[in-house]
């Protein structure tokens, strides 16, 4: 028999091995690794070194940061955060003021009503209109406490000079900023408030036509140019609704930018740089960072419950006929119109504010002692602390007598007491016959520029002649200020100088 050929089995075909499988990806990973979030952050947020600096670097706002910051300089007790309060709550006016403006109209016939209906009309518009006045209030304290805050802890020596005039620009623009704000409701209080404000500038020297030696007409002065006619009306609300919406902020927010660049370029005030202090240093993200979110966060929850449980103030419709008594300025122009019961409009509201911010400006140029940058020096700095909070102090006296003790016709009333119209005034006023008053002014001066520098020979060979005279002027003119209120108030003296003539009194 033939033989059998063995049939041939088919090879198994071989088993496919199996794809190893991509892990799976949570949602945050898918996000965090597309390209739409990669083209928008440079970079992971992961907790390293190199993170915490691209977190400053990569973000438009926070890069005006410096990247790490001696520890002690964020320390609560010595900053406060009163400069980050206080750009928070522009923020906070700028987010509302944006809101508002949806629902206003700059028209003397519509801006009443326009505040009626966020009252009762527009859903959460009165917590609206509360956050943004009791914002504004809140931005001029703490603009003046950092102010305050900044000299106290000499931080506004050398390097920062020139941050310090930038600050004090701010602080005349935060007031301006108030100020304009005030008329756009157009109700009795901001008329009124408004009129008394800028009947200060028809007594400007020169540019007002009842200053001293005035060169203009009651048609094209100061105060014309700054109500757009003269009385307050449809043009002073337009002009004061473009500052206060447009031009003001935009310049706030400029120098704003260059006040945070150059304190990162100039550095955090520290008592000495050299020191351990100094150089133990912490990044500014999460530390400095994280300590501004939190006061924000703080600061958020006092003006919201604020703007709950009070209302800011609306009396009725402005008319221009009837005139409350007393009529009063905003509460940070009181103590100007208290300086009125003592001096002439041209000296109370063009002549003192212009002299303190020009002694505010020159602070940093003539205060020769290197002590007390970084940390409160009261001990190392007894005479330039105690004139400037003694100055503070003068201002925010006259505010309070301007607010709380001056009832109709500007007369004298204890808190606790009530107002008349009919009370009796106050006895006849005199004046100073004027070579017996010129006599006085020029001894108070002589004696004042000369017997410092024969005392405190030391003293004037450190400054020189230039910074003394300017150091020796502006106390003088505060001691002259305090001098004339209680001439004023103790024996009812008007004038120590009077040249009708002229407009110019003393």
């Amino acid at each position: 028999m033939p033989e059998q050929t063995a049939v041939q089995q088919p090879a198994p075909a071989p088993v496919p091995t199996p794809k190893p499988q991509p892990p799976r990806r949570s949602i945050h990973q898918i996000v965090t690794t597309s390209k739409i979030w990669k083209s928008i952050f440079r970079h992971d947020f992961k907790d390293t070194p190199r993170t915490r600096v691209m977190r400053i670097f990569g973000n438009v706002f926070l890069h005006l940061q410096p990247v790490r910051i001696p520890r002690s300089a964020i320390r609560v007790s010595y900053s406060w955060g009163l400069g980050g309060i206080t750009f928070f709550l522009f923020l906070i006016l700028t987010v509302t003021g944006v809101l508002l403006m949806f629902y206003y109209r700059p028209s003397v016939t519509g801006a009443y009503q326009d505040m009626k209906d966020l009252e009762f009309v527009v859903t959460l518009g009165l917590l609206l209109r509360n956050m943004h006045r009791w914002s504004a209030h809140a931005m001029v304290v703490c603009t003046i406490l950092h102010m305050i805050r900044v000299f106290l802890t000499g931080a506004y020596k050398a390097p920062r000079e020139f941050n310090w005039g930038v600050g004090i620009v701010l602080l005349v623009l935060t007031l301006l900023l108030s100020f304009t704000g005030y008329l756009l409701p157009w109700d009795q209080l901001a008329l009124w408030a408004v009129t008394v404000g800028t009947n200060m500038a028809s007594a400007t020297p020169l540019l007002g036509a009842e200053g001293p030696f005035s060169i203009v007409t009651p048609m094209n002065d100061a105060r014309f140019v700054t109500l757009g006619g003269t009385i307050v009306g449809q043009n002073t609300l337009l002009r004061f609704y473009v500052l206060h919406c447009i031009a003001l902020p935009l310049v706030l927010f400029i120098l704003v930018s260059v006040h945070f660049w150059r304190v990162r370029k100039d550095g955090f005030s520290t008592p000495d740089p050299k020191s351990p202090a100094y150089q133990d240093k912490v990044d500014t993200w999460p530390h400095l960072i994280a300590r501004e979110f939190l006061a924000a966060l703080l600061v958020l929850i006092l003006l919201t419950g604020a703007s709950i449980f009070r209302n800011a103030p609306l009396e009725e419709a402005a008319n221009p006929n009837r005139t409350p008594n007393p009529s009063k300025a905003p509460w940070y122009f009181a103590g100007l119109q208290e300086l009125l019961v003592y001096f002439d409009p041209w000296i109370a509201g063009v002549v003192l504010p212009g002299v303190i911010v020009v002694g505010l400006l020159a602070i940093p140029f003539i205060d020769p002692n290197p002590k007390g940058i970084g940390y409160y020096s009261i001990k190392d700095r007894p005479l330039a602390n105690s004139i400037f909070l003694f100055g503070n102090f003068l201002w925010f006296l006259l505010i309070a007598i301007g607010m709380y003790c001056r009832g109709p016709n500007w007369e004298w009333y204890w808190p606790w007491e009530p107002w008349s119209s009919h009370r009796i005034t106050m006895a006849r006023t005199w004046n100073i016959p004027n070579p017996i008053g010129l006599a006085l002014i020029g001894g108070y001066f002589a004696l004042g520029m000369t017997l410092p520098a024969l005392l405190k020979r030391e003293f004037f060979k450190q400054l020189g002649l230039i910074k003394y005279s300017i150091v020796m002027g502006l106390l003088l003119m505060m001691g002259g200020v305090v001098g004339k209120i209680l001439l004023r108030l103790l024996l009812n003296v008007k004038y120590i100088v009077s040249f009708p003539q002229f407009n110019l009194n003393i």
